[in-house]
């Protein structure tokens, strides 16, 4: 089998493909210490995975584990990961900690830790060193890339059944407190022409400040950081060509540099990163707003294929993946701390509220009663529905929706013959919001798979016809065949309602 790589599939859109096959990532991330130690792995985490009808998990590779002494290194964790993955009958995504994690370099080796000089900390205006190693450091990037490339050669060697599908590099890349870098490598840099290939594609030279005005700090940051990437990325590519992507810390509240990582991946630095990391598929945003909906909006693009490697693990996760695939054309959708929806929402420990409030996180992100069941049920459909999806993806017979936000009421769907009117039930706390897909099998067949909302078919404007339904049916779908339960008649047809738990009705149409 060949290696999974991204590629557009028969639409023209970007999918991944792994044994060849179109893979849709009904995902989760673990949390970040979680796979340091293979017994907690075997006792707390995969069984909690089990039943939620994943079929991928994101778990991180530690550079401070992989390479605990310079030149050496140690693969007893990865491999282990890998075998209890194969036994699960899971795919990994790989997240790599290596020289940048939330803004930070938490995970690099002690002896990159313990030589400033060599591998120097990113400055603030004032002299203030950060806690974060410049990316200008080239010193440290190349260790990082060296240690990269032989985990890549490692998984080229041994995992040959693909269990690991893709690799995420770095996480949350950039700089907090500070709109750039001021070490003194930067402030060279900072005053010259910017790159030539950066130039051409913003139709400008000149220096950072001349061409990105008031952006200039983020832009300049973003290209180093996106360098850096690069050089880690490719170095690893070289070893073994899997699909590598990066993560973002979202541009937010207060909305300057600094208060969100300076020089991440945001959706305004997207054309500098493409430009500066081409060896990545994607940039995917992490999202604990309430917004979600409007994130994937903005990350959803033709050049950047929506990946969505963190999202909230509330309730209202299961609505976003409902609409991430229906809508986005997602290649992964990820609530992170997967392994914590088994618990009583009583035992789980959230993050302080100061640290929240400091990070601008919605706390109601982290609240998984009903989590569980809602999202478990919702990768159920969507696994049943790949062969339609596939199939009517990308075509005006599939349409997919989702609440916006408290003052979106619902939506208007328009098909060939009827017209579909969407109205969402109102926000219930520890529930899913209004969501649903749509396909059109033919002009009078209706395939929905939906949750929290109510519908009413109509005929076109002008149409002297009245519509109605001919046969509803409950139901699922396995292989791409409809399989019947109830026929739904009398009271029960009278209205196209979807509850709280996400379900697929057949509607068949008839005008009279």
């Amino acid at each position: 089998m060949s290696i999974p790589c991204v590629k557009k599939d028969d639409h023209g859109i970007f999918t991944l493909y792994v044994d060849e096959k179109p893979f849709f990532c009904r995902a989760g991330e673990i949390h970040n210490s979680s796979a340091s130690d293979p017994e907690f792995m075997a006792a707390k985490v995969w069984p909690a995975l089990r039943g939620l009808h994943m079929n991928s998990v994101i778990v991180p590779v530690y550079w401070e584990l992989l390479e605990p002494t310079e030149g050496n290194y140690e693969f007893t964790l990865v491999d282990t990961l890998l075998c209890q993955a194969r036994e699960e009958g899971m795919r990994l995504i790989l997240l790599w900690f290596g020289l940048w994690k939330n803004a930070e370099s938490m995970y690099v080796p002690a002896w990159v830790k313990r030589n400033p000089q060599v591998y120097f900390r990113a400055e603030k205006s004032d002299g203030t060193r950060t806690t974060t190693i410049s990316p200008l450091c080239s010193a440290a990037v190349e260790k990082d890339a060296a240690a990269f490339s032989v985990l890549m050669a490692h998984l080229r060697d041994t995992d040959t059944d693909h269990t690991v599908i893709a690799v995420q590099v770095e996480n949350e890349i950039g700089l907090l407190g500070t709109d750039r870098d001021y070490c003194a490598a930067a402030e060279e840099a900072f005053l010259q022409e910017i790159p030539a290939v950066l130039a051409e594609q913003a139709g400008k030279s000149g220096n950072w400040s001349s061409v990105f005005g008031e952006d200039a700090g983020d832009a300049f940051m973003a290209w180093h950081f996106a360098s850096a990437v690069e050089r880690i990325a490719s170095l690893g590519k070289k070893e073994y060509d899997l699909p590598c992507y990066v993560n973002a810390w979202l541009k937010q509240y207060p909305w300057y540099p600094g208060s969100y990582p300076a020089g991440g991946p945001i959706a305004e630095m997207h054309s500098v990163w493409r430009c500066a990391a081409p060896s990545l598929f994607t940039c995917g945003p992490d999202i604990y707003v309430p917004y979600c909906a409007a994130v994937m909006d903005s990350y959803a693009s033709e050049e950047n294929p929506l990946f969505v490697p963190e999202i909230r693990k509330d309730a209202v996760a299961a609505s976003y993946a409902l609409y991430a695939f229906g809508a986005k054309n997602a290649i992964c959708f990820s609530p992170f701390g997967i392994e914590e929806l088994a618990l009583d929402p009583s035992e789980i420990d959230r993050p302080p509220m100061e640290v929240m409030v400091a990070l601008n996180i919605d706390p109601s992100a982290f609240d998984t009663a009903g989590s569980w069941g809602y999202l478990s049920r919702t990768y159920e459909l969507l696994e049943n529905l790949e062969p339609l999806m596939l199939k009517h993806r990308g075509t005006d017979q599939m349409k997919s929706f989702v609440r916006h936000g408290d003052l979106d009421y619902g939506t208007f769907l328009r098909f060939r013959k009827y017209d579909l009117a969407v109205a969402y039930a109102p926000k219930q706390t520890a529930k899913p919001l209004g969501a649903g897909i749509v396909i059109e099998l033919d002009e009078d067949t209706f395939l929905i798979a939906g949750v929290s909302v109510g519908m009413s078919f109509r005929g076109k404007p002008g149409c002297r016809s009245q519509v109605d339904i001919l046969r509803l049916e409950e139901g699922d779908v396995r292989d791409g065949e409809w399989i019947r339960r109830r026929v739904l008649n009398g009271d029960e047809k009278m209205s196209l309602h979807f509850g709280d738990m996400p379900q697929i009705l057949m509607v068949k149409l008839y005008q009279y």
